[in-house]
């Protein structure tokens, strides 16, 4: 009798878990939310759109919840509080996951400890481009050629850059650490001011987003100098990574799957399992790929690892850069 009470309690005790992976998304019996941190029609949310209808048969239906604000800050602070049962995930992104927690003076959650990671979905490489008419007139046609006029002319060079702790903000800082020069820095309000200022000379180069440049790059108006991802994008044949130039050089903007802290291992294994399916789909590649934007499926603990060192070779940059948002 003692051990029949005992069964029974322990089988109450799990009926919780038991019911969440019973209905867990790839049953479909509940919709799964899923959390964009920034506005509509970017590239996050695009892709996310698209992920979301591809994994629809394995995982049931999936709704896109754009939550934009804070530089994505609100939008991940309602993936680390929502219940840990697999119905709510979230885009974890370079801004939210590795650049945000040494920016923000105050963050509203902790970005080691209250996400499990599901997989990473996509890599976007950066380009090292410059104003193709000042880069005639300058003699500059590769990477080597920008490094040396700028150690013969020092002080002379600007960037710019979506805004202080931007992705170009920090791979500028980057590329000067590791070059050993000096460039002046001007921040502007988003990426497409900063875009239209290099188009218009008023600063000499822009570590710009490959799908925001790649129109200008196609027009002759921008020289693609280098990608800054460690290997050559298929994107932009031709053009070499900048550590080829400067090894080590490694700074893309990325982007996955990410639930609260605390949901069970079979239900991250099954969500994991969904996505990396829909993300090794043809059509997921060929509908990225218009993007310019690269599906990287792996499995919860390479994506772990990841952002854990994604998080660690920000905090240098973002300190060395000075920018501190309140």
């Amino acid at each position: 009798m003692q051990r029949r009470h005992l069964l029974l309690a322990a089988a109450t005790a799990a009926a919780p878990l038991g019911s969440a992976l019973a209905q867990a998304p790839a049953a479909g019996r509940h919709p799964i939310r899923l959390v964009v941190p920034y506005a509509p029609g970017g590239p996050l949310d695009v892709t996310a759109r698209a992920l979301a209808e591809r994994a629809r048969d394995a995982l049931g239906t999936i709704i896109i919840d754009n939550k934009p604000g804070a530089g994505g800050n609100i939008g991940a602070d309602a993936v680390a509080k929502a219940a840990p049962d697999g119905f709510t995930i979230g885009l974890a992104a370079t801004a939210t996951h590795a650049v945000n927690p040494w920016l923000y003076k105050r963050m509203p959650y902790d970005a080691a400890r209250d996400f499990a990671p599901i997989t990473q979905m996509v890599r976007v490489p950066n380009v090292l481009v410059v104003n193709a008419e000042a880069a005639d007139r300058l003699h500059i046609r590769t990477l080597a050629d920008l490094i040396a006029y700028a150690k013969k002319n020092p002080g002379k060079l600007n960037y710019g850059s979506g805004g202080n702790g931007s992705a170009g903000h920090l791979a500028g800082e980057l590329f000067k650490q590791k070059a050993g020069i000096f460039a002046v820095h001007i921040p502007y309000n988003g990426g497409n001011p900063a875009q239209l200022a290099l188009l218009s000379g008023q600063v000499d180069f822009n570590f710009d987003n490959l799908a925001t440049a790649a129109p200008n790059i196609r027009a002759g108006k921008l020289r693609a100098l280098a990608v800054t991802t460690l290997a050559a994008s298929p994107a932009l044949p031709g053009v070499p990574p900048v550590a080829a130039t400067l090894p080590g050089f490694s700074i893309d903007t990325w982007w996955g799957l990410v639930a609260p802290a605390g949901t069970p291992h079979e239900v991250i294994a099954r969500l994991n399992q969904g996505f990396v399916a829909a993300l090794n789909a043809p059509e997921t590649r060929t509908r990225f790929a218009a993007l310019l934007a690269e599906p990287v499926p792996t499995t919860p603990e390479q994506f772990g690892a990841f952002m854990k060192s994604e998080l660690a070779k920000y905090e240098s940059l973002v300190k060395a850069s000075g920018a501190q948002v309140d």
